[in-house]
């Protein structure tokens, strides 16, 4: 990069000096077109030349050189926010923060995933399902305290229960359209969202919702929404409104929650004819032994007994270090065992949605899961599962999943 663009770059910056200092570079004279902008901005300190007191504005310079200059222009409360984010990772590596200049100059940011998964399962009988999920998240800074997040899905079903021909079925949703932001002493978060309760043991799925939360190491949170359609069984809901409150904690490497769940209709606890009102209290632990090693157990019980007169359950999981996607080579491993009676839970964020399956119809489950995840390269992180579960009322209807996937992020 040639000094003759840093000049035309600083010249925009809008640096002044209150007094010129004497000519400082003995390669501009008085008379070069550039002197007064190279006299403005070596008496402002942005611009230093050269030892031999030569400005040198036909050689080049590297990326480390430029962001020096916009280092000391930002210092100067010079307005260089385009500059700032083009340099971000030299500025970084200079110690010079920019993250709020990024904000300024971009208040919308897109990202993306794709994910491509394959399940061979068995309940009945054998069956296979593939399937391509793409997603498009936009997020925007309505000001300090508060964003706006959309997100956009498109879901393509290859093969479907079974069947060995490409089934060809797309849907493309408006999925996500939430605010984030704080009230006070409040973080509050209100729209269409992913709610996860008991890290979504209890319930992951989509809501219209609002949540308030309060504290940092002891937080208490609570929300109220309408749990959303499922597209899947006939644009059927899984309840009407519910309610939650939960209390968690952390003292050292320890940790633990309590949970408090009010469904209202449960339309598939009872049977898929059925609607019946539900109340869940959970109380659940974890311990880190390290960064690595990390366990958590959780009792739950429902208001509603299946056949068996079984309305509580338990679950226990263990995991081990775990993949990053912007660290190519990283991994982990985990396991769980579970035992589930139905009204502990409500819809559970499994790959597999099979366990939620038995919970409509089989009265819970009992067995296991494991997986174990790793990063191929930078944002490529695949996935492989093995589910083994058993219902509760019916051992003939059970789960056996081999489930893989492979996601990108962007």
């Amino acid at each position: 990069m040639k000094k003759s663009l840093v000049l035309a770059m600083a010249m925009a910056l809008g640096v002044t000096a209150s007094a010129y200092a004497a000519n400082p570079f003995s390669d501009v004279p008085a008379g070069h077109w550039a002197y007064d902008s190279i006299n403005k901005l070596a008496a402002a300190g942005v611009i230093e030349g050269y030892g031999d007191s030569t400005f040198g504005g036909d050689k080049l310079m590297t990326r480390y050189e430029m962001a020096q200059i916009v280092a000391k222009a930002m210092a100067k409360g010079a307005n260089v926010d385009k500059l700032a984010a083009e340099f971000a990772d030299e500025l970084d590596n200079l110690g010079v923060r920019v993250a709020n200049l990024e904000k300024k100059a971009d208040n919308v940011k897109i990202t993306g995933e794709i994910r491509a998964h394959y399940e061979d399962y068995k309940d009945t009988a054998n069956k296979d399902n593939s399937k391509l999920r793409s997603r498009i998240w936009i997020k925007g800074q309505v000001n300090d305290d508060w964003t706006y997040t959309a997100m956009l899905q498109n879901e393509q079903t290859f093969v479907k229960e079974g069947n060995s021909d490409n089934k060809g079925d797309e849907d493309t949703d408006f999925q996500r359209a939430f605010v984030n932001g704080r009230l006070g002493g409040l973080a509050v978060e209100a729209g269409r969202n992913n709610a996860s309760l008991l890290g979504g043991e209890v319930l992951s799925n989509r809501a219209d919702r609002v949540k308030v939360a309060y504290g940092k190491d002891v937080k208490l949170a609570a929300e109220y929404g309408k749990l959303a359609n499922d597209k899947k069984d006939g644009n059927k809901s899984l309840g009407e409104e519910y309610y939650a409150i939960s209390l968690a904690g952390k003292v050292g490497k320890l940790g633990a929650e309590a949970l408090y769940v009010d469904v209202n209709e449960d339309h598939y606890l009872a049977g898929t004819n059925k609607k019946v009102d539900n109340d869940i209290w959970a109380i659940a632990a974890n311990y880190a032994f390290d960064k690595n090693v990390a366990v958590k157990a959780a009792y739950l019980k429902g208001d509603v007994e299946n056949t068996k007169g079984e309305d509580d359950g338990w679950f226990a999981t263990v995991n081990y270090k775990g993949a990053k996607a912007a660290k190519a080579g990283s991994w982990g491993v985990y396991a769980g065992y579970y035992d589930l009676a139905a009204s502990t839970i409500i819809a559970n964020g499994w790959s597999t949605s099979f366990a939620n399956d038995l919970r409509k119809n089989n009265g819970g489950f009992e067995g296991w899961k494991a997986g174990v995840n790793y990063t191929f390269a930078k944002n490529i992180v695949g996935t492989v599962e093995y589910v083994d579960l058993d219902a509760k009322d019916d051992s003939k209807a059970d789960d056996k999943t081999l489930w893989s996937q492979v996601v990108f992020t962007f």
